[in-house]
C-alpha cells in the first residue's frame, strides 16, 4: 500500500522544508543580512539574493527530493509492517 495519509504527507512536506532550510542555511543568512534594516528597498536590493534563495529552497523541495523523502518514508514503514508481522508469528 502505497498510499499516506494526509498527516503523513504533511510531515513528509514539513521533512522536506526543514531539510532544504537546513542546506540552505549560508543563502537564507545572506539574504536575511540583505533585507535587515530595509523597507521599501528589499525589493531591488535583495533580488540576487531572493533568486539565490529561491533556487536553493527549490533544489530541495522540488518534485524529484520530495519523491525521494516519501519512497523512503514507504520503505521504512513496511519494513516496520514486516518486522510486525514476524514478531506475531
Amino acid at each position: 500500500m502505497n498510499a499516506l495519509s494526509r498527516r503523513e504527507e504533511e510531515n513528509l512536506l514539513k521533512i522536506t522544508k526543514e531539510r532544504a532550510v537546513k542546506e540552505c542555511h549560508d543563502v537564507v543568512k545572506e539574504f536575511a543580512d540583505c533585507v535587515s534594516g530595509r523597507t521599501i528597498s528589499v525589493a531591488w536590493a535583495c533580488r540576487k539574493q531572493l533568486r539565490t534563495m529561491e533556487d536553493c529552497i527549490l533544489l530541495y523541495t522540488g518534485p524529484e527530493p520530495y519523491e525521494r523523502v516519501r519512497t523512503e518514508y514507504l520503505r521504512l514503514r513496511e519494513e516496520q509492517r514486516a518486522a510486525k508481522l514476524r514478531d506475531l508469528q
